[in-house]
């Protein structure tokens, strides 16, 4: 059985500096010592808008650094169906997982009174397994 197991990377976002003031303006207000990042309130294919922060060097002429990070996360994808054993893979950044199951093809077991067990081969992504189970009952 064919089978798709998707693990979507998270969006995330950093800041972190020395000698900096960070802001944010939302319309025609601006708020000094705030950070943005992400707004979960505006969300597009499961991905979060982001939110600009503004800084400023807080002591001019003195040194300053400044990091930052912003990881985008991946869109919810569209449904994957397997057809005929293969899925399409989704454009992801984390990690996708496909079970192509396999075609049978001439795929066949025969078994005999005897235990013994002939396998034909079959498809790709096929296997065949013969077992016997043999029960003694003692009075």
């Amino acid at each position: 059985m064919p089978y798709v197991v998707t693990n979507k990377v998270g969006t995330t976002y950093s800041l972190s500096g020395n000698n900096i003031t960070p802001s944010v303006t939302v319309g025609d207000s601006t708020t000094s010592g705030k950070i943005g990042g992400i707004n979960v309130g505006s969300l597009t294919n499961g991905v979060p808008a982001m939110i600009q922060t503004d800084t400023t060097v807080t002591s001019a002429g003195s040194a300053f650094s400044k990091t930052e990070s912003v990881i985008m996360g991946d869109a919810t994808p569209s449904t994957v169906t397997p057809s005929s054993g293969i899925a399409a893979l989704p454009v992801l950044s984390g990690q996708t997982t496909i079970g192509s199951g396999g075609t049978a093809g001439s795929l066949a077991l025969t078994s005999l009174s005897s235990g013994v067990h002939t396998c034909t081969a079959g498809g790709s992504g096929t296997s065949c397994i013969g077992s016997t189970k043999v029960t003694i009952t003692i009075d």
